[in-house]
C-alpha cells in the first residue's frame, strides 16, 4: 500500500471512499456535519497536487432502490460550502451508471465528484465482485477514508481494493490517523492505560473489557451496565438498569480482572431517581444499597472524585461510553467531570482516544473535542477494533 502524504496525485483520478452518512432534519438540512469536515484535508490533498476526487458514500438504510429522501444530492450544496469556491463540484445521479461513468471521464485536475448513494444498489452490502469492479473502473487510484465503515465487507470498503495494485490504494489522512490512534492505544501503549467503559449493557462492552484485559492497567466501568456488576456482587440496585442474564459474565470478567492484576473500578456511589425522566426527584445513594422504587442514572459525587484521580494519574486513555444519562440535565455531572477530567491528563502529557458514539457526543457537547488527543469517527468499527476484530476495509489496504 502506498502512504497517502508520500503519493503525489497530479493527474490522477482519486476514487475516495468516505462516509458522508450525516443526519439531515426534515427540511434536508445538515444538523451534524462532523463526519463531511473530517473528509477534507484528504479531499484538499489530491486536489492541490493537481489530481481530481471522486467521492464515493453511503447514506441511511434505503430499502430497494433509490429514494429521495436518502439521495446524495441533499448534501451537495454543504459541501460546496466547505469545500470553498474555488473548487468545482458535480454530481452523479448514480454511482456506476452511464451518468456517472461519463462524469468520471470528463472530471478535470481540481474537480470533484460526488456520485449517488452506493446503497441504492443491493450489491453494495453484499460485497459484490462485479459492483465492486465498475466502481474501481472510474478512478485510477483508490483511497479509502471512511473509518466508520471499516468494520463491514462491502463492495466500496473492502472488496474494491482488489482491483488495485498495492502502489495504488491507500488510506486516506482522517483513516490514517485512525488507525495509528487506535493501534497507540492498544500495542504501544504507555503505562499506566486506562479504558473507561460505560454505557447501558455489559453484552455490548464484554468483547472489549475481555480483550483490554490483557493490555490495561485500570479500567473504570461507569453508566447503567455498572449495576450488573453490583447486583451480580450480591448489591441492591432498586429499579436500575440490570442484564440478569449477564450476571455471571460480570463475576467472571472481575475474576479475570483479578488474575490478570487489572484493577476494575465500579461506582462507589450514584445519584438515583426515582424514575427514568429529566423532572424526575433525585437523591444519592451507595451504588450497592439503592432503594427500592429508584434508580441509578449518573455516577455520585464519592465515584467521581475517585475516577478522577484515577485519571489524571493514567498516561494513555481510552473512553468507550457515557457514565450516566448525560443527555438530561440532571443527570450529566458525571460525565462532564470525566470528560474535562481527560482533557486535563491530556493537557499534562497523556495520551487520549475518544471512541463510540456516545462519548463523541459527549465532548462534542461540553466542547472539549479539541482538549483530547483523538475522537473518532467510527463507533461500530472502533469497538469492533478494541474487541480484537480484523476489520475488512483495514485489512482489504495493508494486506
Amino acid at each position: 500500500m502506498s502512504k497517502f502524504s508520500d503519493y503525489n496525485f497530479k493527474d490522477q483520478k482519486a476514487l475516495v471512499r468516505v462516509d458522508f452518512n450525516v443526519p439531515l432534519d426534515d427540511k434536508f438540512n445538515i444538523t451534524d456535519d462532523n463526519r463531511m469536515k473530517a473528509s477534507l484535508p484528504s479531499i484538499q490533498k489530491i486536489v492541490k497536487d493537481g489530481g481530481s476526487v471522486i467521492l464515493m458514500s453511503h447514506f441511511g438504510r434505503p430499502k430497494s432502490g433509490p429514494e429521495d429522501k436518502y439521495s446524495l444530492k441533499h448534501l451537495v450544496n454543504h459541501l460546496k460550502k466547505l469545500v470553498g469556491s474555488g473548487i468545482k463540484i458535480s454530481f452523479a445521479n448514480d454511482s456506476i451508471g452511464d451518468d456517472a461513468v461519463n462524469k468520471a471521464k470528463d472530471l478535470q485536475p481540481g474537480e470533484v465528484l460526488l456520485l449517488e448513494n452506493l446503497r441504492f444498489y443491493k450489491e453494495e452490502e453484499k460485497g459484490d465482485e462485479g459492483f465492486a469492479e465498475k466502481l474501481s473502473k472510474l478512478g485510477d487510484v483508490y483511497v479509502n477514508d471512511a473509518f466508520g465503515t471499516a468494520h463491514r465487507a462491502h463492495a466500496s470498503t473492502a472488496v474494491i481494493a482488489k482491483f488495485f495494485s498495492d502502489d495504488k490504494k491507500m488510506f486516506g489522512l482522517l483513516m490514517e490517523k485512525e488507525v495509528q490512534s487506535a493501534e497507540k492505544v492498544l500495542h504501544s501503549n504507555q503505562k499506566p492505560f486506562l479504558a473507561i467503559i460505560g454505557g447501558a449493557k455489559v453484552s455490548d462492552k464484554i468483547l472489549i473489557i475481555e480483550n483490554l484485559l490483557d493490555n490495561a492497567t485500570d479500567i473504570i466501568i461507569g453508566g447503567a451496565m455498572a449495576y450488573t456488576f453490583f447486583k451480580a456482587q450480591g448489591g441492591k440496585i432498586g429499579n436500575s438498569l440490570c442484564e440478569d442474564d449477564r450476571l455471571n459474565t460480570a463475576t467472571e470478567l472481575l475474576e479475570k480482572a483479578k488474575q490478570k492484576n487489572v484493577c476494575i473500578h465500579l461506582p462507589s456511589d450514584s445519584i438515583i431517581a426515582d424514575k427514568f425522566d429529566a423532572n424526575a426527584e433525585v437523591s444519592g445513594s451507595l451504588s450497592n444499597n439503592i432503594p427500592d422504587g429508584w434508580m441509578g442514572l449518573d455516577i455520585g459525587k464519592i465515584a467521581t472524585q475517585t475516577f478522577c484521580k484515577i485519571i489524571s494519574k493514567s498516561k494513555t486513555i481510552l473512553w468507550n461510553g457515557p457514565m450516566g444519562v448525560f443527555e438530561m440535565e440532571k443527570f450529566q455531572h458525571g460525565t462532564k467531570v470525566i470528560a474535562q477530567a481527560v482533557a486535563d491528563a491530556t493537557a499534562n502529557g497523556a495520551f487520549s482516544l475518544i471512541g463510540g458514539g456516545d462519548s463523541v457526543a459527549a465532548v462534542n457537547k461540553f466542547n472539549l473535542a479539541e482538549k483530547v488527543s483523538f475522537v473518532s469517527t467510527g463507533g461500530g468499527a472502533m469497538l469492533e477494533y478494541f474487541e480484537g476484530q480484523v476489520l475488512p476495509g483495514i485489512k482489504a489496504i495493508q494486506s
